[in-house]
Formats: structure tokens, C-alpha cells, sequence
């Protein structure tokens, strides 16, 4: 299972060409946007997509959780949630999933989408290193950025930074401790 967050910028729009080849890479996904990221999004129809409640703010007591993650990916990522998620802020579902995963040691893919200005801001550099040193994947920023002439964004750097998939059911041999 992964879990995807998605933050409000322009490759937000397209997510579920990155859904549909998360799929075909064998991941079942649950999509967590950040919360001005799910005014931009057609819940319902990436509900259907997924499978899976589009979970973009805390859930209630009374709500099922998520099935739990095998991995996450923050595609894109923004500023905002670079820097908040490295400061250990969590003040929402989308900065929850990031920060729970680092205490459960699961992978974590950052494709950074920022904007050349904010970029050079020395905050983001740090919160960058912050982040690698957590143990995140992280991209170079604006690697999933439409390349020149085109309006789709590139999903390859981000599935190609996820662990292979097992099939269901595939157990892998312990290893040998000699």
C-alpha cells in the first residue's frame, strides 16, 4: 500500500496519471492531499480511482484508519510541507502520514515542486538536508516538472525511487544469518 500526499501545486492536477502508473507498477494507493490541495481535486473520482477514501483531514474516532503503508510518496511536494514536515510539524492528515512513517521506518519518496524564489530560500536547503538525513528519498526539486514543449508532468523519477512491488501473497526467504 502506499500512501500519496499531495500538496497544492500545478502537478497536483494530474495526479491520477500518477495513480494509474502506481497502479500498473503493482501499489494499491490511498491518496492524503494537504488541505488547499483537496479544493483543487475531484475527490469522488479519485475515490474511485483508488479504491480508497481520499483522507484529507484528521479522522474521527468513529472513522476505519487507512490500511497501513508499505510506503509513502509527497508528490508534488511544496514548500510549505517540505518545511513544516522537516520541523516536525504536524498540523494536519497529509504532514501526519509523513511524520508517522518516519517512526515506522517506512520509505519515503519527496519530489519537491517549488518555485525558483522560494527555493532559494535558505530554510528550504536546510529542510531538504533535514529530510535526506531522516532517511527520505529525496528528488531534485522540480524533477517532475513538464519537460520543455509538453503539459504533462514526470511520474517516472518518483515511481522509479519506490520499492519494488511482491506479488500478493510472495514471501521472501529470511535471510541466511551465517
Amino acid at each position: 500500500m502506499l500512501h500519496l500526499v499531495v500538496c497544492a501545486a500545478p502537478p497536483a492536477a494530474q495526479v491520477d496519471e500518477l495513480i494509474r502508473h502506481v497502479h500498473g507498477d503493482g501499489w494499491a494507493v490511498c491518496l492524503v492531499p494537504t488541505p488547499i490541495a483537496t479544493t483543487w481535486l475531484d475527490v469522488h473520482a479519485l475515490e474511485g480511482l483508488t479504491g480508497h477514501p481520499v483522507r484529507s483531514r484528521p479522522r474521527r474516532p468513529d472513522e476505519p484508519r487507512l490500511p497501513p503503508a508499505d510506503a509513502v510518496a509527497v508528490a508534488p511536494a511544496t514548500f510549505n510541507t517540505i518545511n513544516k514536515c522537516a520541523a516536525g510539524i504536524n498540523d494536519n492528515a497529509a504532514l501526519g502520514v509523513i511524520n508517522e512513517a518516519i517512526g515506522l521506518g517506512l520509505r519515503v519518496v519527496i519530489a519537491p515542486y517549488v518555485k525558483p524564489t522560494l527555493a532559494a530560500h535558505p530554510a528550504f536547503a536546510r529542510a531538504l538536508r533535514d529530510l535526506t538525513a531522516y532517511g527520505f528519498t529525496v528528488l531534485p526539486t522540480n524533477a517532475i516538472g513538464p519537460p520543455d514543449g509538453t503539459t504533462s508532468f514526470a511520474w517516472r523519477p518518483v515511481l522509479n525511487s519506490l520499492p519494488a512491488r511482491r506479488p500478493a501473497g510472495e514471501i521472501s526467504a529470511p535471510e541466511d544469518p551465517s
